[in-house]
């Protein structure tokens, strides 16, 4: 068993990712900023160590001895501006990659996404030869790029690095769909351009097995996508979703520039394009395949709405 460095564990991806590695045995130290994330990772088995990503002085010593860092934290507000972005998502992901390489640490893995190659153009059937993005006009796009082009250019046979790149992840506690069911509560959610575009969607326990096994079996210096390789049309997942959660109401349709307006980007990118990412690379090399079935995830989603 291991002793790992999860960064990023309090949140939605994070404590389903220590709950694994805590499955399997594993030691696990998670870096907090807060006393509630401190207390969060510490109620799933993980040792807390306070610190903040952007000021390593303060978590230096907490990778001693780790065999593997799992990167999840970054700025998770899409519309924070590109300084926040740059000086979180960017330097941080910096740091935490000279940090690891200076402990001997001998693998990094990153949590990435698809959103370090979006541009304003929709991912049709994308595999990992796309190029990243770090020119976006949306400052997150951007900062996931440059953020994930750190990690990979650092690889090397004594020190592998690999991004593991889930598409939209949900589940029970997602701050992804629980975001969208508030907005539509609010009556400010609207279906861009009919919402029919085919999207992947990623459970969070499928994300968790990628990350896994990108640790265990990722080529050093490469991405791969994961999905539930179960295709959605976005409004009738999202409308099983909202039913789900009850969300009454109708919800209005918009134009794209209606969306535009309402959903500055890359929200109106995320909500309003298609996106479909071949796994092919990530079945081959990591021999991936998704252990939570979408059936299977609607269900857990039911009993944890059910349970609230």
């Amino acid at each position: 068993m291991a002793l790992v460095f999860v960064t990023g564990g309090s949140g939605f991806i994070g404590r389903a990712l220590i709950e694994r590695l805590i499955d399997e045995g594993h030691a696990v130290r998670a870096l907090a900023r807060s006393d509630a994330a401190a207390e969060t990772v510490r109620s799933l088995g993980a040792r807390p160590v306070r610190g903040e990503l952007t000021n390593p002085d303060s978590w230096d010593d907490a990778l001693c001895d780790v065999a593997a860092v799992f990167h999840l934290a970054a700025e998770t507000d899409v519309l924070a501006d590109r300084s926040r972005h740059e000086q979180v998502t960017v330097e941080g992901t910096r740091a935490l990659v000279e940090m690891a390489r200076q402990a001997g640490v001998s693998r990094f893995v990153l949590c990435g996404s698809e959103a370090a190659l979006l541009a304003g153009d929709p991912l049709v059937e994308i595999d990992e030869t796309a190029p990243l993005r770090p020119d976006s006009e949306a400052a997150y796009s951007a900062a996931k790029a440059a953020s994930e082009a750190i990690v990979l250019g650092a690889g090397t046979t004594d020190f592998a690095t690999v991004s593991i790149r889930p598409r939209f992840v949900w589940g029970p506690g997602s701050v992804v769909t629980d975001g969208l069911v508030d907005i539509a509560r609010g009556g400010r959610f609207g279906w861009i351009e009919g919402g029919q575009q085919i999207t992947d969607v990623t459970f969070v326990g499928n994300a968790v097995e990628g990350l896994i096994l990108g640790w265990k079996r990722g080529h050093s210096g490469q991405a791969y996508f994961v999905t539930d390789q179960h295709r959605v049309v976005f409004r009738d997942f999202m409308q099983t979703v909202f039913d789900i959660y009850g969300v009454d109401g109708e919800i209005p349709e918009l134009d794209r520039e209606e969306a535009v307006q309402q959903f500055p980007i890359p929200f109106s990118w995320f909500l309003g394009q298609e996106c479909t990412l071949r796994t092919d690379k990530a079945v081959v090399e990591l021999a991936y395949t998704p252990v939570v079935s979408q059936e299977a995830g609607l269900t857990a989603l039911r009993h944890h709405v059910a349970s609230v």
